[in-house]
């Protein structure tokens, strides 16, 4: 039974868990302890089983997690098999990039149309994805709903463009552009990737290393 309120950081920790679990899965790996896991994953087995218990007890005491229904039950806690669906707003060099190099799939998401202004990408399919008018989102959606959205967008239009999407039922933004949305809607959930503060924390890791 899954607690009330989960901190942001053991949500921020499942991610990690699925990807090492699914990577001892396809090694072969049948079972494991949250020793040996923590070990491998850098936590303590303390920290494991306190997590894990946010969501109900899934080991067994002297037996250990059983990789493939633990990869299973976080699969089902990470939503990977409630068919979500994704468009990406900008068809640009960054949107490109994830159209091309990033497996929606893998994570649960079927990435289904992509939408900019450029008349040399609009009407094209990028990696299989067909990039539409931006004019014509609000048209897409309502035939076929999409419970993410991707910002790829120029900072301008940033804000304009992400109440659009909420406007059409979509459910949570991950905006790559680099500002802060202000969309007045809390139901909205907001996923902010920027690349420029992730680097800023390595360069001040390494200038404090003596």
């Amino acid at each position: 039974m899954k607690k009330d309120k989960v901190s942001s950081a053991v949500i921020r920790r499942l991610p990690r868990y699925y990807r090492h679990l699914n990577d001892l899965y396809l090694a072969g790996v049948e079972r494991i302890s949250s020793n040996a896991l923590g070990k491998s994953m850098g936590l303590t087995a303390s920290q494991i089983r306190q997590d894990l218990s946010c969501f109900g007890g899934f080991g067994q005491q002297g037996y250990g997690y059983n990789i493939e229904n633990l990869r299973g039950e976080i699969s089902d806690i990470l939503g990977m098999n409630r068919g979500h669906n994704a468009v990406i707003l900008g068809a640009g060099n960054l949107g490109r990039a994830l159209m091309e190099n990033f497996h929606f799939e893998r994570s649960g998401v079927a990435l289904s149309a992509a939408f900019d202004v450029a008349p040399d990408v609009v009407g094209q399919r990028l990696s299989g994805v067909p990039v539409h008018h931006v004019d014509q989102l609000e048209e897409y959606l309502g035939q076929h709903p999409a419970s993410i959205g991707v910002l790829t967008v120029p900072r301008s239009v940033a804000n304009r463009i992400a109440g659009r999407l909420v406007a059409s039922g979509v459910k949570g933004i991950w905006n790559f552009t680099n500002i802060e949305l202000t969309v007045d809607a809390p139901d909205i959930v907001i996923e902010n990737v920027h690349f420029a503060d992730s680097l800023l924390a390595l360069s001040y890791m390494i200038s404090e290393v003596p």
